[in-house]
This record gives C-alpha cells, structure tokens and sequence, in this order.
C-alpha cells in the first residue's frame, strides 16, 4: 500500500479555514462589550456566515498582516546579500574552528541569551533574523536546521512563556488585573529557570542524537570574498555593529518591525557594497533574497486568513464566552486548570497577548476572587496559555517566519514539535499548582 503523505502546510491552512467557515453557520454569534465601569459583558449579534470570503482570505490576511510580511521579504534580501559576500562562510569557518569541542556549550549559551531575551523585553519578532545567523551556524557545526530553531526561537519563546520583566505579557494582564507592576517576581524567576533549564538539557539531548561529522563550508571564489581578507572582517564587523544596534534599538527606543526591517535593509546595502558588488548586482541579489522568502510569506497571509474569518463571523468571542462558562464549580485547582486550557486554546486562535489580556482578565480576574484565588496565579496561567501555542499555531506570523529563514516547512516541524509542546503544556500546569497549594510569596 502507498504511504500516506501528510499535507503540506497551503492545504492544512486553507482546510482550518473552511472549518473555521462552517463555524460561522453554527456557533451563535457574539461579542464582549466593556462598560463605562470597566465592566465587560457579553451579548449576541447578528449572523454573518462566511461563504466566498474563504477565497479572499489570502488577501485579507495579507492585508492583515502587511507589516510582518514586509519584515520577512526585507530581511530575506538583506541576509541573501549577506551571504553571496562570502563572508559568513568566511566567518562559519573561522568560529568552529575556534569553537572545536566546546560546541554543546556555544548551544546552551545561545539558549540561555535568547530565553534571558523573551524573558526581559518579550523578545519575539527580533529573533527573525537571528534565525537567519544561527541556523546556517549551527548545520555548519554538524547539527540541523531543528537545533538552530530551538536555540534562538524556542529558547526565546519559552523565555516569553515564563517572562518576569516582559512588560507585553506580565506588565499588560498584570495592570488589568490591578496588581503592581511585575509583582510575584520571585516564583516567576524560578518558573523561568526551570523552564529554560530543562529547555537547554532538551537542547542539548537533540543535538546529540542529530550530531553529524561538521559540514566543511564551501570555499567562495577570491572574487566574491578573499578568505582571511580585510573586506570580509569588515563585514563581519558590520554585521556585528547591526546585532548590537538591534538589541539596544529595541531595549531603549522601544523599536519595533519598521525601525528593524530599515536597519537590516542599510546592513544589506553596505555588505554589498563593501562586497565590491555594483548597484545591479545589489538589487538582483536583494530580490533573489526577497523571492526565496515569498513561499514563508504567503503561508503568514494564508494563515492570518483563519482570524480574518472567525474574526468577520463574529464567533471568536462566542467560542471565548463558551470556554469561559465552564469554569464555575470547579475548585481553586479545577478552575486554574481551566483558566489555563481556555488561554492554551485561545491563543491558537489569537496569538496576540494584548487582544487576549483585553477580554479574558477583566473577567477571569473578579472570578479569581469569588473562589478566593490568587490572581497572580490567573496572570501566571496567562503567560504559559499565552506562549507554549505559539510554537506550533499556524496563525503566528512569527513562527512561520521563522521556519521560512531556517527552510523548515511547517508540516515538518508540526511532525516533529507536537509531542515537545504537549510536554510544555502539562509542564506548565504542574508549576501552576504551587500557586494554591504553597503560600508562595506575592501569590
């Protein structure tokens, strides 16, 4: 008998936007209100089924998600430019040889620098391009393009799940619960080490297990980028200069996709040019980078095309307003539990942390307190329901960019990430539980 072939990633999106279609004719329709006392209520609205909007889909979600994609096709031409320089493999060479042997600690350092990242400033978006620099790293050390995403996006993204200082997550669910500014540190801290701790082991486990002979990285033609020269130090220099002037972009002036997209853009223009490449040979190699990133592009537009729907049909909130109503009778632990699924189950939907914290903790938060629940404890369960998702939702823009610059198709890191997620999920609820078994200080 024939294998069966698992979809790719075009017919997996475009098959949860018909069911999420179908929806729209069964789910009655609603949407929260917030009264002049910040109350939020519920109430029903007119149907809006979706039919041939299925169809315009792609569009509007491209529409939806211009700024992303943009990001993606101008950081894909200037890492394309960087490398037809030579001197990343000029570079590639250089470090493992330097690195001989210490190469699981180089792994684990990175680790720990991106997590400290998604924990401190809600590293997210900028760890696009640091994909396009550490995947080709870590394949030329011997490993796959799998240990490069969980070095910089999953080590990131668990960063993010377990923040202590993110002011996107823990600042946002903590102000509209009415608790102080980054309160309960001290037990997130150690959640966020126990996470990151067992990440790296993980990590590491992987990369022992993918470990190859080190790939020699092909030598470049003397034209392109004389090995050992001074035009290639120099543009590792300036590639350097841009990852310093991205981390201290986004730490104190509050950068975001346009200010990081223009200085990868300048980065690629100059790389170029100290590359001996002519203006032609600047654009041609730009757009060729541009065209190799289209395919991660059009999966963002699909993908967002699944909110578009829910969104329009008007059954976003009521499938929320339904998870919701299950939570009462349940106990202290039944209900975190359940806060806990609905923002796990919520956040494939809407991997906005913002758009969530707006219509489930105002909420959740006087619910907390009827049961006598601490809601630190619900903030908490905010953040994990938040971010273990969003490494495997097709509707994050950021994890489908990411796996366009690593050249992982998404069906293949589903295949792959499903099992690691789940185990994130259950670990998740099992540091939630000290919160109302412990008198945990500032729970």
């Amino acid at each position: 008998m024939r294998k069966l072939r698992f979809p790719n990633t075009y017919v997996i999106i475009s098959a949860i936007i018909l069911v999420c279609a179908l929806a729209t004719f069964f789910v009655t329709p609603g949407e929260y209100v917030t009264a002049a006392d910040g109350s939020v209520s519920f109430r029903e609205t007119a149907r809006s089924p979706q039919t041939w909007q299925v169809f315009s889909a792609l569009y509007d979600g491209f529409v939806k998600q211009a700024g992303i994609i943009a990001f993606i096709l101008i950081v894909g031409g200037a890492f394309w430019l960087l490398n037809a320089t030579g001197a990343v493999s000029y570079g590639i060479r250089r470090f493992i040889a330097g690195v001989r042997g210490y190469d699981k600690l180089v792994l684990a350092g990175l680790a720990l620098l991106f997590s400290i990242g998604g924990a401190v400033f809600g590293m997210s978006e900028e760890t696009i391009p640091f994909v396009g620099i550490v995947v080709p790293l870590v394949t030329a050390m011997g490993y796959d393009a799998i240990t490069g995403l969980l070095v910089v996006y999953v080590a990131s993204n668990i960063g993010f799940s377990a923040a202590f200082l993110n002011p996107f997550t823990v600042g946002i669910a903590q102000e509209m619960a009415a608790l102080s500014l980054f309160s309960g540190m001290g037990y997130r801290l150690v959640c966020w080490a126990v996470l990151t701790g067992a990440t790296i082991l993980f990590i590491l486990w992987y990369a022992s297990r993918v470990r190859r002979e080190p790939v020699r990285v092909q030598e470049v033609p003397a034209s392109e980028a004389q090995a050992g020269s001074g035009r290639c130090i120099a543009i590792l220099c300036v590639l350097l200069l841009t990852v310093v002037m991205l981390i201290v972009g986004v730490t104190c002036f509050k950068w975001y996709m346009a200010e990081i997209s223009a200085l990868f853009l300048v980065m690629g223009i100059i790389v170029g040019i100290i590359g001996g490449f002519k203006a032609n040979r600047i654009a041609d190699e730009f757009i060729a980078g541009a065209k190799d990133m289209l395919p991660a592009a059009l999966v963002v537009g699909l993908a967002s095309g699944i909110i578009v729907i829910l969104q329009n049909g008007h059954v976003v909130d009521s499938i929320l307003h339904g998870l919701e109503s299950g939570l009462g009778g349940a106990g202290k632990t039944g209900s975190l539990g359940l806060m806990y699924g609905i923002q796990t189950v919520i956040n494939l939907l809407i991997p906005s942390a913002t758009a969530k914290a707006a219509v489930t903790i105002p909420i959740m938060a006087p619910f907390c307190d009827l049961i006598q629940l601490s809601r630190q404890a619900m903030v908490l369960a905010f953040q994990f329901g938040d971010g273990f998702t969003n490494m495997i939702t097709p509707t994050s823009g950021v994890l489908m960019a990411a796996l366009g610059m690593a050249k992982v198709p998404y069906e293949k890191w589903v295949r792959w990430a499903w099992k690691y997620v789940l185990a994130l999920i259950l670990a998740g609820f099992v540091l939630l539980l000290p919160t109302v078994l412990l008198p945990l200080a500032g729970f």
